[in-house]
């Protein structure tokens, strides 16, 4: 592998298990110092448990990388900035930043509880949001970094039953875009991954579900089970947004799916219609009523 981070130090939150997991194995065999975090919780963000991060962090050093373990919650404030803090002490600073960390029940929308809503939006918007502005300073100071963020389709173009994780990840996708435009100036690029179906426990535990549902569910179980790729084919792309080499890449977002990596073009109007002056309603009816609307299916089949 000629593409190295010898001397750099990565922070991947979520890393006890699936896509987390493989970052930061990925990230370390690559020469990077990594800050192995995970709460430890289950798929719901209930409990907490040492042992998946400090496993993957003995994983690394057995196989002669340098990584410790952290347990705090990406969704506190406080819990965020010794995560970052970690870093610095164990390994001088912070130069890359992997979001990864979040939580899931799939439930429909009026099914969904606020407690649940709010801890399910928390891990994504507010983990990903707290982990970077602790993390930023120090990259700003030294003009460079690397922060890469999970999105989903849930978040992107909607996944039925998945109200409060599309909330949660299409905040990420906003805020990743923003952000892009700020830090650029200072060396910072920020990138979005959206893997396809991959066998995580958050889509395992889903495919469960559908399998005990049965019927068209247990069908559609089967059909992401057929498509679902390792979490090893999605580490490989956000180790790549991490290189010196990808520093042009900034704002983007990026699709996985085993052997296919696919850039997404901006949000765009597709449709349009207009007229001299103001609309009334009647009119705004009638023109409405030439578009065509998009299909409410997922417009990728993984």
């Amino acid at each position: 592998m000629t593409t190295t981070l010898s001397g750099r130090t990565a922070i991947v939150t979520g890393a006890g298990r699936g896509i987390g997991r493989a970052t930061a194995i990925l990230l370390a065999r690559m020469g990077a110092n990594v800050v192995v975090n995970d709460l430890g919780s289950a798929v719901d963000g209930q409990g907490a448990d040492s042992a998946p991060a400090e496993a993957v962090a003995k994983e690394i050093r057995e196989a002669g990388g340098r990584a410790v373990s952290n347990r705090d919650s990406v969704a506190e404030w406080d819990g965020a900035g010794r995560i970052i803090q970690t870093a610095i002490d164990t390994f001088g600073g912070i130069d890359i930043l992997v979001n990864n960390a979040g939580v899931n029940i799939a439930t429909p929308v009026w099914a969904l509880d606020a407690a649940l809503f709010e801890r399910v939006c928390d891990s994504h918007v507010k983990g990903t949001f707290f982990c970077t502005r602790h993390a930023i300073p120090h990259m700003m100071a030294k003009r460079w970094g690397r922060i890469v963020n999970l999105v989903s389709r849930a978040g992107l173009i909607g996944v039925p039953e998945n109200s409060a994780y599309g909330a949660g990840k299409g905040g990420v996708f906003g805020f990743t875009n923003v952000i892009a435009r700020d830090l650029a100036p200072y060396g910072i690029t920020v990138n979005g991954v959206n893997p396809s179906s991959t066998e995580t426990r958050m889509v395992l535990t889903a495919v469960e579900t559908f399998r005990r549902q049965g019927g068209d569910a247990a069908i559609r179980a089967e059909n992401l089970m057929k498509v679902a790729q390792k979490p090893e084919d999605v580490a490989v792309l956000i180790a790549s947004l991490c290189s010196e080499e990808t520093g042009s890449i900034n704002g983007q977002i990026f699709f996985v799916a085993k052997g296919e990596i696919g850039l997404f073009q901006p949000i765009q109007i597709g449709q349009r219609t207009s007229k001299e002056g103001a609309w009334a309603v009647d009119e705004l009816v009638d023109a409405l009523g030439r578009f065509q609307p998009y299909p409410l299916d997922t417009p990728y089949g993984r």
